[in-house]
């Protein structure tokens, strides 16, 4: 069977290299190759470090190389190019058969046998084309046949990519070609426009720059389609957006509307998104089988909330424990701070900062400090860097051997695998979303609306993924965290996330063998 032959060539593979850098790449090796044997979809999380690393990918590539079928092999563009310069063509040199590998965004043809790579950008908006969901850009619903096993790798982002193909947005381009569609009423068009936009700079400013559509906003929407029914060429003349957006925005109960606002130049995007994925996204994975690999989407091995908010019935799910001899950190977390909706927070933060700042770490290696409040992040870079000079520097990638990078969440998830391994991260408060933001109050209503526990279902998993990516980088060369959110300590949650940041040496206190290695050098 596969599963013997790729244990077979992984485990040559892995002592001609000397070293096996992932003590799970030959059980992750049979997973693979059983599903694609069986046809049987799978889920597998790998860990945040083994995924900082890139280390697993081994473990998918042997078996998909080996399939003597079509495969699709779907992950993010930035990986691309080392997969096909380095670790593919290394792997071919000991696979016994010959695999066609093509990068595109179609199948090559009906005869095709290999390995396509495609992106999720591509393979999302075909696949919901073809089931009858996408906005009809960037490819045709017919790129990717059904029953091609496809294995998707990078599946802690899945749920973004799939909001961004689903997200519908009018800006000035579409009213203007709404207003040449109905030229009889471009005169009310451009009324109604004013109106939204005098309606949309009345919410008072906020550091996210959108805003749900109320109930006025959304009655004018409303009334803009109504006078459109009632012309000669009603509704059918809508641009392909329009409809996009009404379909999205009137005739789906859960559709969430918002405005984004550019105060600068008074522009106003009106933008609109399903708020339930898993009625979109069950269809595709009825298209074919699928092998998923994620670094952490769910605390539980058997991913319940994770395959419920995207659509995934019954699976194979299984979830790797990290290598306690490689990966962990040394974490600190004070019981003294204020709790960080408190006056007193950032002034203690401020001076717990200053103290980790003295560690020897810092004098050789970049340290981060990640602060999700806007104003709090504006506030401690301005300190730090009067204190410490051009070392300091915020949201800039431009970071020197000893600098100390300010940063927020968002920033750092898309800095961290080019940044220098810090020595030490310093997280100021969890990354828990706040409900100041439009985008995130919408989502917890909808799990208001259902009686549902919007906290553990939605806010929780989000921070816990979000911690476990941030801190893959440390983990990966077993460094030091420092986590100034006293929540830690005292909710009944912060249990849940100093199991799932495991393997973890913790202390409330500050360990006097972290400043040791400076006293001796003093």
């Amino acid at each position: 069977m596969i599963e013997a032959e790729v244990h077979q060539l992984l485990r040559q593979f892995l002592r001609h290299q000397g070293a096996s850098q992932w003590p799970h790449h030959l059980t992750m090796a049979r997973l693979v190759a059983r599903a694609l044997r069986l046809g049987r979809s799978a889920l597998l999380q790998t860990g945040s470090t083994a995924a900082y690393r890139g280390r697993y990918r081994l473990s998918y590539l042997m078996p998909a190389l080996v399939w003597p079928g079509p495969i699709v092999l779907v992950l993010p563009q930035a990986i691309h190019q080392q997969l096909v310069q380095n670790e593919i063509p290394t792997l071919l040199q000991t696979v016994p058969t010959i695999k066609s590998v093509h990068v595109g965004d179609h199948w090559p043809s009906e005869t095709f046998q290999g390995l396509l790579i495609t992106t999720p950008e591509a393979w999302l908006s075909a696949q919901l084309q073809a089931t009858g969901q996408g906005h009809g850009y960037g490819g045709s619903g017919h790129a990717f046949p059904r029953d091609i096993v496809t294995i998707i790798d990078g599946l802690d982002a899945m749920v973004d990519w799939v909001r961004h193909e689903l997200t519908c947005s009018l800006e000035d381009e579409d009213w203007h070609q709404l207003g040449l569609a109905y030229p009889s009423h471009q005169a009310s068009i451009r009324d109604l426009r004013v109106r939204l936009t005098h309606l949309a700079f009345q919410h008072p400013d906020n550091p996210y720059s959108c805003y749900l559509a109320d109930a006025e906003e959304r009655d004018l929407l409303s009334q803009l389609y109504d006078l459109l029914a009632e012309t000669p060429l009603g509704l059918e003349a809508l641009p392909h957006v329009w409809q996009q957006f009404r379909q999205q925005f009137l005739e789906q109960d859960d559709g969430l509307a918002w405005l984004q606002l550019n105060r600068d130049s008074g522009q106003v995007t009106l933008q609109c998104v399903p708020v339930n994925l898993a009625e979109m996204m069950g269809p595709i994975w009825q298209r074919q089988p699928v092998v998923l690999i994620g670094a952490a989407v769910d605390e539980d091995p058997r991913a319940e909330n994770y395959r419920q908010r995207l659509g995934l019935e019954d699976l194979t799910c299984l979830r790797f424990t990290p290598d306690r001899h490689q990966d962990g950190i040394l974490l600190y977390s004070p019981d003294r701070l204020p709790m960080p909706n408190s006056h007193e927070f950032s002034n203690a933060v401020l001076q717990e900062i200053r103290g980790l700042l003295q560690l020897p770490e810092t004098r050789h290696q970049p340290t981060v400090i990640l602060v999700g409040d806007n104003p709090l992040k504006a506030q401690i870079g301005s300190i730090l860097a009067a204190e410490y000079g051009s070392r300091v520097q915020v949201e800039r990638s431009e970071l020197a051997e000893n600098g100390i990078l300010v940063a927020g969440w968002e920033f750092w998830q898309d800095y961290r695998l080019r940044c220098p391994p810090p020595g030490l991260l310093i997280v100021t408060t969890l990354p828990i979303p706040s409900l100041e933001n439009p985008l995130v109050a919408g989502q917890v209503a909808y799990y208001k609306r259902r009686r549902q526990d919007w906290f553990r279902l939605f806010l929780l998993p989000a921070a816990l993924q979000t911690l476990q990516l941030a801190i893959a980088p440390i983990s990966a060369r077993q460094g030091k965290v420092a986590l100034l959110d006293n929540r830690i300590n005292h909710r009944s949650y912060g249990r849940t996330i100093l199991e799932t940041l495991n393997p973890i040496t913790h202390s409330n206190y500050l360990d006097p063998n972290w400043l040791a290695p400076m006293n001796q050098a003093l």
